[in-house]
């Protein structure tokens, strides 16, 4: 993995792929030690993370992790998620954020050395391609040793470096007990019908 201390870095998180990521590989990622990884190995300039939200329900399960990461580092771009029913009668979420990443990405870019994308979706290729002939190096952080792999291969291979997130988990995953404790905070939380994370991971 190829960082330099005086290159300015931007981390652009696809909050639901990464979570989903994440989850896949069976582990929590703790964004304070996840800010700490990047700032030893560069100059951090930014760390922007991406996530709908059900903006009507009295309890989101994601709004204390966006509370806390607006107050830690991290810049946060949300948008209202819609509910609809398949024509299965499945209910669905929708808040797509590619294009509010899109546009940061492009705007800071040429303030940038190099772009870290935290997604493996492959809509994000031309991006990255628009990217490098700024003359930007890029990364992208996803993983490909689950089945199916998470990152789109059009991605991976259009990246200038490819980090598979299940290298990061000793640097950047929550210590064990600290997941159980976590557990058990759910437990206790209001259980209104509001959706759960697991629900913007499918966008």
């Amino acid at each position: 993995m190829n960082f330099y201390q005086d290159e300015r870095v931007a981390l652009f998180i696809d909050g639901a792929n990464l979570y989903a990521t994440a989850k896949s590989l069976g582990f929590d990622i703790d964004y304070r030690r996840l800010l700490g990884f990047f700032r030893k190995r560069s100059r951090l300039i930014r760390a922007i993370y991406y996530t709908a939200l059900m903006e009507d329900a009295e309890y989101s399960p994601i709004r204390p992790l966006i509370d806390w990461l607006d107050y830690n580092g991290y810049r946060v771009v949300t948008k209202p998620a819609k509910e609809f029913t398949d024509s299965l009668g499945r209910r669905k979420v929708k808040g797509n954020m590619d294009i509010e990443l899109a546009i940061d990405v492009m705007q800071l870019a040429d303030n940038l050395d190099h772009v870290v994308l935290f997604s493996g979706d492959g809509d994000f290729r031309s991006l990255i391609s628009a990217v490098q002939a700024k003359g930007r190096r890029t990364s992208v952080v996803s993983t490909l040793t689950t089945r199916p792999p998470m990152v789109a291969d059009e991605l991976r291979r259009q990246a200038d470096q490819f980090i598979d997130l299940a290298d990061l988990r000793d640097e950047i995953g929550r210590e064990p007990n600290e997941r159980q404790e976590r557990a058990r905070e759910r437990q206790h939380a209001p259980a209104q019908n509001a959706g759960s994370f697991e629900d913007f991971a499918d966008i």
